[in-house]
């Protein structure tokens, strides 16, 4: 039976000493995972700019000056390309971002095109389009979109003083689409948004909860971008981050966790605790969308450091999609001999 988590335990768990946290997370990661092997993610931004959304985070929303070149819905053969430099480097799975509030319908032939191209290639594909109706989740899986990301970024508490375009409950609602077309859910949030601790632990709890938690949750170290709201927010001290990076692979044990934005900012030995801590993810390449990300040779060095390994086929690479005539009744079926 799934474990529902209290804002009583999960206070109790992060307020455990820090190498107790530690050890139980480690733990727990290696019933789950291979502790030396690190999933490798690149991400495109195949729209940029532009976003009418006011996520006080973000250098893309139309609202702020922070001299971003807009860029229209990239053509094919620069995805391709994109797609085809992130298998050189390691990666086994692409994602792609578009700088919308949601997608508009006459967008999906062409998104669902790219999607098969880059399948055909051999990566897992995931997506971030903003809100989805239930038609576009539908027609994205039908495609053969393996993950989908739609973060809910923080507490439901917190969430009105970030964002006022899109309500929480309205994040929800697309995850639970993305759920019932039969794509895999990427989603998690920020840290250091100007959030409580309380807020954290309730970020973590609304995700734990689910009635199947996400099967990849990046977890973002706020990048504080001239011209954006919170420019000026306080570091995030790294051993609260690294507890969180713990909470989260004790309270959601079976998914991957990514070290996601932010991550150019912080120092070999922190993102070896975080990797103790149970980071099994992160994203490989230069930039994050619009911001910067740790360079693939600094990635080498470290990876080279701790004698980690990339991980060369994910267990969601060996699907086998049957579908029947009828849309509802189709069925996904998981070869995990190979």
């Amino acid at each position: 039976m799934k474990k529902h988590w209290t804002l009583k335990e999960t206070k109790k768990l992060f307020n455990k000493p820090f190498f107790d946290l530690i050890y139980q997370a480690q733990t727990v990661h290696r019933k789950n995972f291979d502790p030396n092997e690190i999933q490798i993610s690149t991400l495109l931004s195949i729209k940029t700019g532009a976003c009418p959304e006011d996520c006080k985070y973000c250098p893309q929303s139309a609202r702020y000056k922070t001299n971003l070149k807009k860029e229209p819905l990239l053509k094919e053969e620069e995805i391709l390309k994109a797609a085809q430099k992130a298998k050189k480097s390691g990666a086994n799975r692409f994602c792609m971002g578009a700088a919308w509030k949601n997608p508009k319908d006459k967008n999906i032939p062409y998104l669902q095109k790219i999607i098969k191209k880059v399948k055909k290639m051999g990566l897992e594909t995931c997506m971030t389009l903003g809100e989805l109706t239930q038609k576009q989740a539908n027609q994205l899986y039908e495609a053969g979109l393996n993950f989908y990301n739609h973060n809910i970024d923080t507490s439901e508490n917190f969430y009105s003083k970030i964002i006022s375009t899109r309500t929480y409950q309205s994040r929800l609602k697309t995850l639970k689409r993305i759920r019932k077309s039969g794509m895999k859910i990427c989603s998690g949030g920020i840290i250091g948004l100007g959030e409580k601790k309380k807020d954290r632990l309730e970020f973590l709890i609304e995700l734990a909860n689910l009635s199947q938690p996400p099967e990849s949750i990046p977890i973002n170290l706020l990048v504080k971008v001239p011209g954006t709201p919170l420019e000026n927010n306080k570091k995030v001290n790294k051993f609260d981050f690294i507890k969180i990076i713990s909470l989260t692979r004790i309270m959601i044990p079976k998914s991957y966790i990514r070290l996601s934005a932010g991550r150019e900012k912080m120092d070999f030995q922190t993102q070896a605790m975080c990797f103790m801590a149970g980071a099994n993810s992160i994203f490989y390449g230069c930039k994050l969308l619009t911001t910067k990300n740790q360079s693939e040779k600094k990635d080498i060095k470290l990876f080279k450091m701790l004698n980690l390994k990339k991980q060369k086929k994910s267990y969601h690479t060996n699907e086998k999609l049957f579908l029947n005539k009828n849309f509802s009744q189709k069925k996904l079926f998981y070869d995990a001999s190979k």
